[in-house]
């Protein structure tokens, strides 16, 4: 079947870009359709810079070419954001020399997302980035322990004239955390307004110097923590952990809402699963999937957003989280292997989300490391 540009246009009338209201051709998103033999080239314009939204609008039209005028059409989507100043839009302060803020969130306690961070962390190390950590958990902090510097406390420097606080470095990674200022004993009993305050502390008074990662370890739900980080900084993406069971993916669905909602606006870049299954290590072929299996990946798969993979339930990962050694740095193990594709998803969906994007500030990968390992892939 012979392609028609005017044809492809008028069908193009049926589709409708999400948050937009009008077909994407009344609109005026279509800016071009080009036609050669049996490739089809739409250039695209859309005003909301949300990755899903992007890509669902991307399979929209190749759907819609494929289904309706030929299956063997090449179908290419060249889509551009330009994105509308939004009154209601939370807008952060950048830090100089932090390149990426990944925030690393869950709907529901207790799925393992301090572990998780953790093990990126020293993941991203290995790779050769520049790491920090901030663990915005104000009520449960957990980084002094998963790092051993229990005892540690920050130092003051003075950095241009101004007094800073210094994070404690473990295992290549800066770390600052309200469990530094407390005894370990003692419960953090504050209002939302006073923990905000601290957390503002920790951001913009540490001298954090150059990284190519900070992440953020967020307290789970989706409350005031949550909207005071972002108010504070422009955040470059969102990784969500959950676990399979339904309950825990109820709430991880709440989280990814959270970040794509109009106000905050922070991209997805994916959902990791954890305690995705159990392998005895007598029965290292057998898996057994106490809490439902592949259930973070289906939510992934019905959000339209990446997974970025899963982490089994192993006895040695919470065993190395409780000994201050992150379970990442066993070289030669299963769950190295594991933690280090986990990790080159999120460096690819980073790279991915800054070059599709426009951007917090500028924020790009430059790293030769980052590419290589994103490469090695």
């Amino acid at each position: 079947m012979k392609l028609d540009r005017k044809e492809i246009l008028s069908a193009l009338e049926t589709i409708t870009i999400a948050g937009e209201g009008k077909n994407m051709v009344e609109s005026g998103a279509v800016k071009n359709v080009l036609i050669f033999g049996n490739e089809v080239t739409v250039d695209l314009l859309i005003a909301t810079p949300a990755m899903h939204i992007k890509k669902r609008a991307e399979d929209d039209i190749k759907k819609l070419i494929h289904e309706r005028f030929s299956q063997d059409a090449v179908v290419k989507v060249n889509i551009k954001v330009e994105a509308q100043a939004n009154p209601n839009e939370i807008k952060g302060k950048t830090i100089p020399g932090i390149s990426n803020i990944i925030a690393v969130a869950s709907g529901k306690g207790g799925v393992g997302k301090s572990t998780v961070t953790a093990n990126l962390a020293v993941t991203l190390a290995k790779m050769g980035f520049k790491v920090g950590i901030l663990d915005a958990d104000i009520y449960g902090p957990s980084m002094p322990i998963m790092f051993d510097v229990e005892s540690e406390k920050p130092i003051s420097v003075t950095v241009d004239g101004k007094s800073k606080m210094k994070p404690v470095e473990s295992y290549e990674i800066k770390i600052l955390s309200i469990g530094f200022f407390t005894a370990p004993s003692q419960a953090v009993i504050w209002r939302g307004p006073m923990a905000s305050k601290a957390l503002n502390q920790m951001i913009f008074d540490a001298d954090w110097g150059q990284l190519d990662f900070m992440l953020i370890d967020l307290p789970p739900g989706t409350g005031d923590i949550h909207l005071s980080i972002m108010q504070s900084l422009p955040i470059t993406g969102a990784v969500v952990v959950s676990t399979p069971q339904a309950v825990a993916l109820a709430d991880a669905k709440k989280g990814v809402s959270m970040f794509l909602s109009d106000s905050i606006n922070v991209p997805v870049l994916g959902i990791i699963e954890n305690m995705a299954y159990f392998t005895p290590e007598e029965l290292p072929n057998n898996k057994y999937y106490i809490f439902g299996k592949e259930g973070a990946k289906n939510l992934a798969e019905d959000l339209q957003v990446p997974f970025l993979g899963e982490v089994p339930l192993v006895q040695s990962i919470r065993e190395a989280g409780d000994y201050g050694r992150p379970a990442a740095l066993q070289t030669a193990s299963v769950i190295e292997k594991v933690f280090e594709d986990i990790t080159r998803n999120v460096v690819q969906e980073t790279v991915n989300r800054n070059e599709s994007l426009p951007p917090t500030e500028a924020i790009k990968i430059t790293t030769m490391a980052g590419c290589s390992a994103v490469k090695g892939k």
